[in-house]
């Protein structure tokens, strides 16, 4: 036994030498500087093909797949009639966008945005197409600007195969189109790229979801214009950390209501939130929320069952039920994702069914 723990620790501390030598330094040096000279050659070659593009005609000759039902034509003041081509390059899955004139000629374009920012330091990117385009005037100095929102999935890591969505905008100055990083950096940090309706409010008219990640009271969210569903906030005991407020609301930007759930202690000071709506664009109405122990380790869980407003591909706006189940852990609650690919629901669910198929999901059996 003595041996065998002597080989174990003499292993281990042989990988810790083997980790800060010089010559594994070295190594991870080469592979590094490897790999920064393959995505520089990549980039090279896709650059190439970019600008190799004078028209329209010439985007499938350079691996650029045209997004027709994207595409859209409007004036422009130096060169009139403009119509913009969105376009995915078939190598890389970056979005550009290419602005050709009445004689098919293109005049500027953009690789310039948040889905193709995704992936640091890499050439592939995550996005897939587009969800919506929308132009504004939005900082009224008299020039079209573009609202995009790009359909994006991973096909590595945690949330690989599960779609979302990147916003942008482009200013337009009369004869080419700027982005402002800041901007987008907060419509996708803080959940307003679901809609080119929640964009135009935060880039137009200042609206903001800012406040409802940034909070740490309740007092903050309440300021915020933070609206309680009174029906649905209660104190629970929770094992892990005590009483809590439960308190279930939503704060309205444009015509959406973005629905989150915060835990607050006696204080009032935010614990743990909550953003149970995922994807969908706004709350149609809560049903309920459950807190009781779900997967079995004597641990109150929280369950929640609603239902959401949300845009088919023709732009119809559809209600769907959907649910959210959050298991209690040391360092807070974590959201379930397994469950939800086996178990789906329908507008006829009740809270009581779903609370009996989570529990037996987990090993429960059936409650008499």
């Amino acid at each position: 036994m003595k041996s065998q723990n002597f080989r174990k620790y003499f292993l281990a501390a042989f990988a810790i030498f083997a980790l800060f030598s010089p010559l594994y330094r070295l190594q991870a040096e080469e592979k590094f500087r490897a790999d920064d000279k393959t995505v520089r050659s990549q980039y090279m070659e896709y650059q190439k093909r970019l600008t190799a593009v004078k028209s329209s005609s010439d985007l499938a000759q350079y691996g650029f797949s045209p997004i027709e039902d994207q595409t859209f034509s409007f004036e422009m003041d130096e060169y009139k009639d403009v119509t913009m081509i969105p376009a995915l390059d078939r190598t890389w899955h970056r979005l550009i966008l290419f602005f050709s004139d009445n004689t098919d000629q293109i005049i500027y374009y953009t690789d310039q945005l948040a889905a193709n920012n995704y992936n640091i330091g890499q050439m592939e990117q995550p996005c897939r197409g587009i969800a919506a385009v929308s132009f504004r005037d939005l900082n009224k100095d008299g020039f079209l600007d573009i609202i995009l929102i790009a359909s994006c999935v991973n096909r590595e890591g945690p949330a690989s195969g599960a779609p979302y969505k990147a916003g942008d905008v482009l200013f337009g100055n009369g004869h080419e189109f700027y982005r402002d990083y800041r901007i987008s950096d907060k419509i996708n940090r803080f959940g307003m790229n679901q809609s080119t309706e929640v964009i135009t409010a935060f880039v137009r008219d200042s609206c903001s979801t800012e406040f409802l990640y940034t909070s740490s009271t309740l007092t903050d969210l309440y300021a915020g214009g933070f609206l309680v569903h009174q029906e649905q906030c209660y104190d629970r005991s929770f094992e892990k950390f005590g009483t809590l407020q439960v308190v279930p609301g939503t704060y309205r930007i444009s015509d959406y209501d973005i629905f989150m759930i915060f835990l607050a202690d006696r204080q009032g000071n935010i614990v743990s939130v909550l953003q149970p709506m995922g994807d969908y664009e706004s709350l149609y109405s809560l049903t309920g929320i459950n807190c009781r122990d779900i997967d079995g380790d004597g641990l109150k869980d929280i369950v929640i069952l609603a239902k959401y407003n949300y845009e088919d591909t023709d732009g119809q706006t559809l209600t769907a039920s959907d649910y959210a189940v959050y298991y209690q852990r040391i360092a807070g609650f974590a959201a379930d994702t397994d469950m939800k690919i086996s178990y789906r629901i329908d507008d006829n669910t009740t809270m009581e069914e779903l609370v009996k198929h989570a529990r037996a999901y987990w090993g429960w059996k059936s409650e008499k």
